[in-house]
């Protein structure tokens, strides 16, 4: 029998169906969710399987730790697409009644979209929450990272073949699943989860902005960190740095990068009053690359080390600044990476655009395994993938009066040391916001820029500042379910080891050293 109808015919359904369960029924047993689940009338789409677990007996690879609470793990799977042949993943954790806060949460993706994120789910199962995910926790997107093996230009990659997939990896998987894990976690707890949370980094992000703009009435709390929203031009970011550092003259090596992300934090460390060796806004130092510039016949290179930079190099340099744009125009395509990022920029010349640009441009936007980007037209072929990728794969408009309609809240963060997604983007986008909002963008939505941040956490050079942001609860909780405006996250646990903390501040403040310790937050405030 065919039960074939498009994935948002599916997605409407799913997250409008009349339970009957949910209210007031009385617990369901761990083992007799599957049975549960046929309420959902659903049953030859989306299959169940669920098992009790103890304290401690849950124990994944790759994980750190286990979980604190008893649990019924919940693993199921939804059939979708215009002729029900593709298959999403997923997973939902419940802990038990006596430790569960109340609330569900929705873990993103991280890359193309393929595993799923079990160190997100394990941290905030052992903080109470009913945690289902996706790619960064819970489902893998309906398309296991084993069959997407870009390994070299010309593989084919089959999600971006098909346009289901293509759509469900980040425009819709996050809500197929939701719908149903939101019911099973109704009728194990026999009551609603009083709010519905989000959390996702990197294409996890741009989940969490597709989930704003294109299914604004699912979650109250939405947290997006480092968010690759703008995907189909961040793959055009990746292309340009790859290209222009693909010749042995332009090239910039490890310790070249290094050389040059020195020179910057000495000269512009203590703009911001502390000398803590972060910039904490790049925009604002004032270095020229042309002063590490080798002079007459001057070798770059002096006993293994870099000592200046060739003028192919500093060529470089400044286009990895500056961005790509259309040559025609003037116009930016994408921004481009900021003063003291440097020594992240290793990926972005060897292996970023071809693990990502060039596999979308050959299977999704040109369908053509033998496309040569080398000769990328920068005019046209732009133009070609707004057409063919932007409406699929990036979620962008600054429009967000439904999400703002729902009483949702949303949280941005972005590294400025980030090696993969350039800082300027989610700056460009939340004055498109402030543009139609005004000042009424912060009652529901605030961007938090992160002085030597990485991606989605702590950036290798600056291991010294925080990379843990404490805002789900902390901030995201109280702003949803009490009103309570973040003015300030903390970031602690550092990579080196040390206790300091720093006070993030919601864009466009910044924190100011007061008095105290420099490596305490509370030595600081945001204006």
């Amino acid at each position: 029998m065919d039960f074939g109808f498009p994935v948002r015919s599916l997605l409407i359904i799913l997250t409008s169906f009349p339970f009957a369960f949910s209210y007031g029924v009385p617990p369901s047993p761990c083992a007799s969710l599957p049975q549960a689940a046929h309420h959902l009338g659903f049953s030859k789409h989306i299959q169940y399987d669920s098992s009790s677990l103890e304290v401690g007996t849950l124990n994944l690879t790759g994980v750190t730790g286990t979980n604190n609470y008893s649990l019924c793990r919940v693993i199921g799977t939804i059939a979708y697409g215009t002729k029900y042949n593709n298959t999403l993943n997923f997973e939902l954790w419940l802990p038990d009644s006596s430790n569960y806060n109340g609330r569900y949460l929705s873990i993103g993706n991280g890359g193309f979209a393929g595993t799923i994120d079990y160190e997100t789910m394990m941290t905030n199962l052992n903080g109470g929450y009913a945690v289902g995910g996706h790619v960064p926790i819970g489902c893998d997107s309906g398309h296991p990272v084993t069959s997407n093996d870009p390994s070299m230009p010309g593989g084919y990659v089959e999600f971006l073949n098909n346009r289901d997939e293509t759509l469900v990896w980040i425009q819709d998987s996050i809500a197929m699943f939701t719908g149903p894990a939101k019911e099973l976690t109704t009728t194990y707890y026999s009551k609603a989860p009083k709010k519905m949370y989000y959390f996702g980094c990197s294409t996890g992000g741009a989940q969490g902005f597709a989930l704003a703009q294109l299914h604004p009435d699912i979650f109250d709390g939405i947290y997006a960190g480092s968010p690759g929203n703008y995907y189909s031009h961040l793959i055009l970011s990746f292309l340009w740095n790859g290209l222009n550092s693909n010749s042995t003259e332009s090239f910039l090596s490890q310790d070249a990068l290094n050389f040059i992300t020195n020179a910057v934090v000495k000269k512009c460390d203590t703009i911001d009053g502390v000398q803590d060796g972060i910039i904490d806004d790049p925009r604002k130092c004032d270095f020229d690359i042309s002063a590490l510039a080798c002079s007459g016949h001057q070798k770059s290179i002096v006993n293994n080390a870099t000592v200046c930079l060739t003028a192919p190099q500093i060529a470089n340099a400044r286009k990895f600044y500056s961005g790509p744009k259309n040559p025609k125009t003037g116009e930016s395509i994408y921004p481009g990476f900021v003063l003291g990022s440097e020594t992240e920029w290793l990926q972005q010349e060897t292996s970023l655009y071809l693990q990502y640009g060039v596999p979308i441009l050959q299977n999704f936007v040109f369908k053509n395994l033998n496309y040569d980007y080398t000769k990328f037209n920068w005019g046209s072929d732009v133009d070609a993938v707004d057409r063919t990728a932007t409406p699929l794969i990036s979620e962008i408009s600054p429009d967000l009066h439904a999400f703002k309609k729902h009483g949702g809240k949303m949280i941005v963060t972005q590294g400025w040391a980030d090696p993969y997604n350039a800082p300027g983007w989610p700056i460009q986008q939340r004055n498109e916001m402030h543009g139609i909002f005004g000042n009424e963008l912060a009652d529901f939505y605030s961007l938090f820029m992160v002085p030597g941040g990485g991606h989605c956490g702590g950036a290798s050079n600056y291991p010294q500042m925080p990379g843990t942001y404490n805002l789900l609860s902390e901030r995201l909780v109280p702003w949803v379910e009490n009103g309570a405006i973040p003015e300030d996250i903390m970031a602690s646990n550092p990579a080196d080891g040390s206790n300091s903390t720093r006070k993030l501040c919601p864009y466009p403040q910044e924190a100011k050293y007061e008095k105290g310790d420099i490596n305490d937050w509370m030595s600081y405030i945001c204006i």
